[in-house]
């Protein structure tokens, strides 16, 4: 509606005023004209003089009628020698244009608030060099204000119906156009009902064609992580019920044997506590993975010595890696302090150099090392160990993804180790890699900033 009104109301403005101004410079260039005529006819009678000024007076008379005006001759002692309106005879008149109009020059006024013309016209001697009088007439403009109020009340009737018009296509218009809206609004509640395959189709503008492939974005993400959810539920059950149902076996068939020797039930009694061991180690990951899965507001961030950490951490794990003989080398190449939270980061990168140990070969390598920017510090694992298939490595991080799932097994692996890693680095603003080459080791390398942004 605005679109369709405003510029009425400009152009109506607009028009008014062009025809405000071009009516006052064509009745000036008349008057202008007139007087031109007029002065010459006073010049060739011999003005100044008042035979001259008498003889003129029904012509000046007739100018005043037909323009509804005043007309006066001023001689050069600028006494008013004639006024149709016999008011100001013999008096004298000193105005700007009165002045400027003896020096040749003659001059118009235009004063639209007081509704009047003023036109100057200076009279020449016979020689044509020196100015002996000046015509001034004054003319209303009260005609042409009359025009100008008819052409606004027509303009005013005419932007009404044109307002009218604009309201009712605008209803009309809004109507059709909000449909697309009102579908795509529709389709979006229906989404409570479920998802569907490709659901959102809304063509209809550009606007409502990207929105509906934004929307059917979204709906795939949410599909997505509905399925992972419903996948991570199925895992964790499997996961949980897989130590129970050993020891289960392991319980009954102690109980279906009778007068069991002692050698055979302490080895029972051996693999129900490993099953135990492994739920508990699960039952911990998966607690551990839902604290990192909490806002960061839970990050108890705090100012920490790096190389302190990592040292900490490498010789609490050098037994592990000494049963193996698998020899483990840090290399800091700078101190290294960082708004971090000890115990998450901790988690992260024990799991990291855990992984490097556990999935290597006997008498391997890891290497552990430290660096900083202005801006960043890094760490990078790297070990000698078995690898990681390409096809792989954009799964590893997820939960209880396993590369080689009976191996994984075999050392106690729950495929939570990566997940939460992952999620302690993002939840300091970081970022983790992973290089491996099946058969030649694997290379993760984390990248956290030093000064911790809420």
């Amino acid at each position: 509606m605005l679109v369709g009104i405003l510029p009425c109301l400009i152009l109506k403005s607009i028009i008014l005023k062009s025809y405000e101004d071009r009516a006052v410079d064509v009745q000036t260039a008349q008057i202008q004209n007139q007087c031109t005529i007029l002065c010459d006819q006073l010049a060739a009678m011999g003005y100044p003089g008042k035979k001259a000024a008498e003889a003129m007076l029904p012509e000046l008379e007739q100018l005043s009628s037909i323009y509804n005006g005043r007309v006066m001759l001023i001689d050069s002692q600028f006494q008013i020698v004639e006024d149709t309106y016999d008011l100001d005879e013999e008096k004298t008149i000193v105005s700007e244009d009165v002045i400027q109009c003896f020096e040749g020059e003659g001059t118009k006024i235009y004063d639209a608030k007081s509704g009047y013309i003023e036109v100057t016209s200076p009279i020449f001697a016979a020689d044509k060099e020196s100015v002996t009088g000046v015509m001034l007439v004054s003319v209303s403009t009260t005609p042409i204000l009359d025009s100008i109020e008819v052409l606004d009340a027509k303009a005013w009737i005419a932007e009404g119906i044109i307002i009218l018009t604009v309201a009712v296509l605008a209803i009309i218009l809004g109507a059709v156009m909000v449909r697309p809206f009102a579908r795509i609004t529709s389709s979006i509640e229906a989404v409570n009902e479920g998802y569907d395959d490709n659901y959102l189709h809304e063509n209809t503008y550009t606007e409502t064609r990207l929105i509906s492939e934004a929307f059917n974005k979204m709906l795939g993400r949410l599909k997505i992580l509905d399925d992972s959810r419903q996948e991570f539920v199925a895992n964790v059950s499997h996961e949980l019920k897989t130590p129970i149902t050993s020891m289960k076996v392991l319980a009954d068939s102690l109980l279906a044997q009778e007068n069991v020797p002692v050698e055979l039930y302490q080895e029972f009694m051996q693999d129900l506590s490993e099953e135990i061991e492994r739920e508990d180690k699960i039952i911990n990951d998966l607690l551990s993975l839902v604290k990192m899965d909490k806002t960061a507001a839970s990050l108890q961030v705090k100012q920490e010595n790096i190389n302190d950490l990592l040292e900490k951490i490498l010789k609490r794990l050098q037994p592990i890696a000494a049963a193996r003989n698998i020899e483990v080398v840090f290399e800091s190449f700078r101190p290294v302090n960082a708004e971090v939270d000890g115990v998450k980061l901790s988690l992260a990168i024990t799991n990291l150099v855990e992984n490097a140990v556990k999935y290597n070969i006997d008498g391997g390598w890891v290497h552990v090392s430290l660096n900083a920017d202005h801006k960043f510090f890094y760490i990078e694992v790297a070990d000698s160990g078995i690898g990681i298939p390409e096809e792989s490595k954009e799964h590893i991080f997820e939960r209880f993804y396993r590369v080689d799932k009976s191996h994984s097994r075999e050392i106690g692996g729950t495929g939570l180790g990566l997940a939460i890693a992952r999620n302690a680095v993002v939840m300091h603003r970081g970022a983790i890699k992973v290089y491996s080459q099946l058969g030649e080791g694997t290379t993760f390398t984390v990248r956290i900033p030093l000064n911790y942004i809420a």
